[in-house]
């Protein structure tokens, strides 16, 4: 008997750690390859961990509720597979040796990921005073928390006398300690675990990274409207599902992005990436939990196969269904906020993205034309924009380019099918 060990699978771009939230064996079962052994919640979507063996469970080391790394271990389990030694046993040319392995060992415990990295710096933690538990040293989000409980840990930093005032002072910055928020008789506590976690260190890596710019426009979609009204039945009857505002919506912002495609990039460090496809990201909400789905190549869509793939999308979250594939490669964000009501609002950038449009809620107001007043439907856009990738001009036409496809959309200019 071998006994392997089963570690957190990498569940989708950029996924760095998942929540087991239900374990599917329990110790002394066997299972096949590939079998599935637990339930993983991730930013992204729930999915389920295959075995990577055939064999019988013989520890589970990560518990229900534990948020663990990716490459971190979950289970070990019995396998009847044998090694073969000869093959245990490099070659020469192919053995390591000390001083290679301790340079690798190295170069291992400097790469963080990013929740390491975030805990570091809101705590003022060097991180070459933590003992790394990891691969090859590497420390974990559990090594970070271990050492800022650890009150041993704390360094004090005290006042040097100097004797002479041309000996050098080294300044040390205190460590800064927060102090614990704690519940008060009758508040209730809510663990914050799985997919509202990872939401909350995205958005703050967001705020932390991204210089934020914010922009809104009104426009004018009575055409819309009239348009929309006179198809949503017989569409409804003829497809099974329904023709939405937004669709429209996601159409034009797709042509605008291919008119302007600086905001359809990202910001890479030393430089910045346009991106070729453009696929939309939309928010969706099942209960109190919010997906982003992607909808891949817009841009070559009918009004048809958006609101198609819009109500795909909204069946898969509302089942817990939602695949990986699903949610990834997204390059630009629109946010459905009028859906709720709401006429104005700033949204939050889908890291690493460049921009994210709220489309507000459609309303009736007074307006003037050829200086009369007269009822019309209209809608905020409002565009939150990474600073550092792009300026108000750029945004300007963007938006303009948007509102003019929106105010002139008819039966002619953008059919259904």
């Amino acid at each position: 008997m071998t006994k392997e060990r089963i570690n957190m699978p990498q569940l989708g771009e950029s996924v760095t750690e998942g929540t087991i939230s239900n374990w599917l064996v329990k110790t002394g079962d066997h299972v096949e390859k590939y079998d599935p052994i637990a339930e993983v919640m991730t930013d992204k979507v729930n999915a389920e961990v295959p075995s990577s063996f055939t064999g019988e469970i013989s520890e589970i080391i990560a518990g229900e509720g534990e948020t663990i790394e990716v490459g971190e271990l979950m289970c070990f389990i019995e396998t009847k597979e044998k090694k073969n030694a000869l093959n245990d046993e490099k070659p020469d040319n192919e053995k390591e040796d000390s001083s290679t392995q301790t340079k690798d060992n190295t170069s291992m415990k400097k790469r963080y990921s990013p929740v390491v990295m975030r805990m570091a710096q809101e705590n003022n933690v060097d991180l070459n005073e933590v003992v790394g538990t990891g691969n090859s040293g590497r420390i974990t989000k559990k090594d970070l928390e271990s050492y800022l409980n650890n009150p041993n840990k704390e360094k004090t930093i005290e006042k040097e006398e100097v004797s002479s005032e041309d000996e050098e002072i080294e300044f040390h910055p205190p460590i800064i300690r927060r102090k614990p928020i704690v519940a008060n008789p009758g508040d209730r506590e809510i663990p914050v675990t799985g997919l509202r976690k990872t939401i909350a260190q995205n958005m703050v890596r967001s705020k932390t990274e991204i210089p934020h710019a914010w922009m809104m426009i009104e426009v004018d979609v009575t055409n819309l409207v009239r348009y929309r009204n006179a198809e949503k039945n017989s569409f409804k009857e003829n497809e099974g599902y329904n023709l939405s505002y937004f669709a429209f919506f996601l159409n034009a912002v797709a042509k605008s992005l291919k008119q302007f495609p600086q905001l359809n990039s990202c910001w890479a460090g030393d430089k910045i990436i346009h991106r070729s496809d453009i696929n939309l990201s939309i928010a969706v909400a099942h209960h109190h939990e919010l997906y982003v789905p992607v909808i891949k190549n817009v841009d070559e869509k009918s009004i048809k196969g958006i609101a198609k793939e819009i109500h795909q999308l909204s069946q898969k979250a509302r089942t817990n269904s939602l695949k990986p594939e699903d949610m990834e490669g997204g390059t630009f964000t629109v946010n459905n906020t009028g859906s709720f009501g709401s006429v104005e609002s700033m949204g939050v950038i889908n890291y690493p993205q460049s921009a994210i449009l709220q489309v507000e809620s459609i309303v009736k107001r007074p307006v003037i034309i050829d200086d009369m007043f007269a009822a019309r439907d209209m809608v905020n856009l409002c565009l939150s924009l990474d600073h550092r990738v792009l300026d108000g001009v750029i945004c300007g036409a963007f938006m303009s380019h948007v509102k003019g496809i929106l105010e002139n959309i008819s039966s002619e200019t953008t059919p259904i099918y």
